[in-house]
């Protein structure tokens, strides 16, 4: 049986006591009714994991005693940034905690015209610590030891303009310097007709909201560089879409 894992943003090394956060505490003593003894993963989200056993236990928290680092990678070779335009609470939440379990690295989350959820102030602060704590979840279900970033929350016109000057300060002069997807029903490509990107290549993949992208948006990604790509002949929802695509990416491209 597979030994429970926790995200512990902090230092560790071998031979080490450290005090585990209050919400690893309370999900370890009290969800999962570990006991001192008990062994347990940890890891920080930028290295390998931590093998670890609960060493002590108190009215207010717990802490652990970390035995070995285990240097292991679980990573994909095909970085894949997550472009995904705003939609309901429990679709976007589905989208984010799958897509990190397929193995994004980095998930950019975009308001779009046609988005159904309008989020400002402070619920945008809320929204993102959310969306960074079912990454987080993601990451101890799955295995994986480095935690993919949410991104600040921006529109889609602002964001294709930030990417368009970044590129435009590159050394490709202007055009993109890896592939850019963005899924549309009207396009004519699918995967099959696109070569394998170069071994040190990242892929960046544009999806939209619940009504798809405006037509304005559609024209301002095709300027900023973005290749029009179809998923068979299905229109697929934007809960699955983005999966999709990414499980084929990986398939194709990745360490499927």
């Amino acid at each position: 049986m597979a030994l429970p894992r926790f995200y512990c943003p902090e230092p560790m090394t071998a031979g080490q006591i450290i005090e585990l956060p209050a919400s690893v505490a309370h999900h370890a003593l009290r969800v999962l009714r570990l006991e001192q003894g008990d062994e347990l993963i940890l890891f920080d989200g930028n290295t390998g994991e931590f093998q670890a056993t609960i060493g002590r236990i108190g009215k207010h928290g717990a802490a652990a005693v970390i035995a070995k680092y285990l240097d292991i990678e679980r990573e994909s070779p095909l970085a894949i940034t997550l472009a995904q335009a705003v939609c309901a609470s429990e679709k976007m939440d589905w989208i984010l905690q799958k897509a990190v379990e397929l193995g994004v690295s980095r998930i950019q989350p975009l308001i779009a015209k046609l988005s159904t959820v309008k989020l400002s102030g402070e619920r945008v602060e809320r929204r993102m610590k959310h969306w960074q704590q079912v990454v987080i979840s993601a990451c101890e279900q799955c295995g994986r030891n480095r935690v993919p970033q949410v991104l600040p929350l921006i529109s889609l016109p602002h964001w294709l303009g930030s990417q368009i000057d970044e590129w435009k300060n590159s050394s490709d002069g202007g055009a993109p310097p890896n592939p850019c997807f963005m899924l549309s029903p009207s396009a004519q490509k699918g995967l099959h007709d696109f070569r394998e990107p170069s071994a040190t290549a990242a892929i960046t993949l544009l999806v939209g909201p619940e009504g798809g992208f405006a037509p304005e948006e559609e024209a301002a990604a095709l300027v900023a560089g973005f290749i029009p790509l179809r998923l068979g002949g299905r229109i697929l929802r934007t809960e699955s879409a983005a999966l999709a695509a990414i499980a084929a990416m990986q398939a194709l491209w990745g360490d499927y």
